[in-house]
């Protein structure tokens, strides 16, 4: 029987791809010179789970052996460590207020090589433009970025966003290679609920990843949970509560990032049974913290001063994300896998000396190489779109004596709700210094409708003047906190100019303002200059007599209605407990 002729195309691929493995295989076999002999490495094995002393070859950006082989090039370590490029599981590159590559330039130096990111939040500014902007503006970056795309987009119906992302709009970027399935579902209630939109999204991703953001779920509203295919969580704050996922089948991912710090908590739970069920994410991590304590390297470093054994937590920052994630060419140094790789001395102070991407050196103490450095010119449209602010938007009107207050947990972005009574004048509220309770507003900046929300916030330790910002979870409308009408004003209409950023104001007067014109999440200047006008702002807000370690990103946290207790949008006073829209005095 005569069998069809395969097509010419088909015949020549197979001719390729069999003569690639040719070459893989006979490069291994010492046949041919390598690009890059790693030599005297101290080898951190992810999958035996040891360290052992050999040379490393890489060849055409990937590891093909150990031992001798002839080289082109060959770097002797003099006995370093050698590890597998440090992978964060979870992050909002939006948080850094910089672009991927300026980014890039300040945490690959530190050992982060690889990035899961959920671009959640330029989403909920921009729908999948914002998503096709961070995926432009990673490629052929230093950084390697994975996206998760968002499943909330808006995150709730409380609140106003810039976009709405269907399953049909999310299915359109599925097909990417790059794209790995669908990022933290936080609105569990709708998952446990079956509502019909949240179903499609989860039915789409099928066979893809999907990760969770579910916190404080127990009993069957977590076996629901599980059941619809979601697999991993960061939101865990004891070791009981991820214990629990984690005997669901979970990957529990331990978060340390700069609002929300779980790993000292969480470690207790990691064992040499489960840890490879165990991942480390930053979540969210702000240049200071990058700049002083590093990014991954930070959570590997504290992990193992707390105990961990070494090989453990490197395998946490890399060989388990990478496995979770089905990244199949990264997180070892072993045969065929991508030479994304790190060169460090001792395990105390873990001081990355030099990274390897893809088999070419871009980074040496600290810095990354000149040529290594890259940039993004793409551009989005503005994003700042408000009806006219009034000087009268933030008069809140007495309608009772006992009014719900917004209490901050310094070092959380959970809150307190608490009932207080309100100090008025002429039939208007007041701020109430003496007690720290302050006037808190939000605009919707999307649609120009007009919506302005009133609260009250307790915490926050202003004596005068106010502060505003563009970036406010999750719908990221303008959020301002202050003691005089006047200067709350001044501070929203200077964020309004700017298409974005964060103020700090008093007397009628902008004291410090920062630019974030992409979308008004990010800047498009260097990270340094981000950090020192942050610096500048956080001084400004102490000397105006906020406390807190960071009061900007502390307000940008009181918008966020999945994380209980008591938040504000532009819708109103939200109840985060039982999700629901309450009137400020009771």
């Amino acid at each position: 029987m005569l069998r069809p002729a395969r097509a010419k195309g088909y015949n020549s691929a197979m001719e390729k791809s069999t003569s690639d493995i040719r070459e893989t295989i006979e490069i291994a076999w010492g046949k041919r010179r390598v690009d890059l002999l790693l030599r005297n490495a101290r080898v951190i094995n992810t999958f035996s789970g040891d360290v052992h002393k050999s040379d490393v070859a890489v060849h055409k950006g990937r590891i093909v052996g150990f031992g001798a082989y002839k080289a082109k090039k060959s770097l002797d370590l003099r006995g370093s460590y050698l590890s597998p490029g440090f992978i964060d599981g979870h992050v909002h590159l939006e948080s850094s207020m910089v672009k991927i590559p300026e980014l890039g330039r300040i945490v690959v130096p530190r050992g982060t090589t690889t990035a899961v990111v959920d671009p959640h939040e330029i989403a909920n500014v921009l729908g999948l433009d914002g998503i096709r902007y961070m995926l432009s503006s990673s490629l052929g970056g230093v950084l390697g970025v994975y996206v998760m795309l968002p499943s909330c987009v808006p995150a709730t119906h409380l609140e106003t966003a810039g976009a709405e992302l269907s399953g049909h709009d999310l299915s359109l970027l599925l097909n990417d290679e790059r794209v790995l399935g669908l990022a933290e579902m936080m609105n569990y209630p709708a998952v446990v609920g079956c509502h019909p939109g949240v179903l499609e999204k989860i039915a789409i991703a099928r066979g893809k990843r999907i990760d969770g953001h579910a916190p404080m779920i127990r009993g069957k509203d977590l076996y629901a949970y599980v059941s619809a295919g979601i697999k991993s969580d960061h939101e865990c704050t004891t070791v009981a509560e991820a214990r629990e996922k984690l005997r669901a089948g979970m990957f529990i991912m331990i978060r340390e990032g700069t609002a929300a710090k779980n790993l000292k908590a969480l470690l207790p739970l990691v064992n040499s049974e489960n840890s490879r069920k165990c991942i480390f994410v930053t979540d969210d991590r702000h240049l200071e913290d990058i700049f002083s304590q590093g990014h991954m390297d930070h959570l590997v470093r504290s992990a193992i001063r707390l105990g961990v054994d070494p090989i453990r937590a490197i395998q946490m920052a890399s060989i388990n994300t990478a496995e979770y994630f089905g990244l199949k060419d990264l997180g070892a140094v072993a045969p065929g896998y991508r030479a994304d790789l790190l060169v460090f001395d001792d395990f105390r102070r873990l001081r990355i000396r030099q990274v390897i991407k893809d088999g070419k050196l871009v980074a040496v103490d600290g810095a990354l190489l000149p040529s290594a450095v890259t940039d993004y010119k793409g551009k989005v449209r503005g994003t700042i779109n408000v009806r006219w602010i009034e000087y009268e938007d933030f008069a809140i009107k007495a309608e009772g004596r006992q009014a719900r207050v917004i209490e901050i947990v310094p070092q959380q972005i959970v809150t307190r709700s608490l009932t207080c009574p309100v100090r008025t004048d002429g039939g208007f509220v007041v701020c109430d210094t003496a007690r720290d309770v302050l006037k808190i507003a939000v605009i919707e900046r999307h649609m120009a409708s007009g919506r302005v929300a009133k609260g009250l916030v307790k915490g926050f330790g202003l004596k005068k003047g106010a502060i505003a910002s563009s970036i406010s979870h999750d719908s990221h409308n303008i959020v301002v906190i202050g003691v005089d009408d006047g200067d709350m004003y001044t501070a929203a209409v200077q964020v309004v100019k700017m298409q974005g950023g964060i103020v700090a104001a008093a007397d009628g007067q902008v004291l410090e303002a920062l630019p974030l014109p992409i979308a008004g999440l990010m800047s498009d200047r260097s990270a340094e200059f981000v950090r020192d006008k942050l610096q500048r702002l956080i001084r400004v807000a102490r000397g105006l007599g906020s406390r807190l370690d960071d009061p900007y990103m502390a307000m940008s946290f009181l918008t966020l209605p999945p994380i209980p207790e008591l938040k504000i949008t532009d819708r109103g006073l939200i109840d985060a407990v039982n999700f629901k829209v309450v009137p400020l005095f009771v």
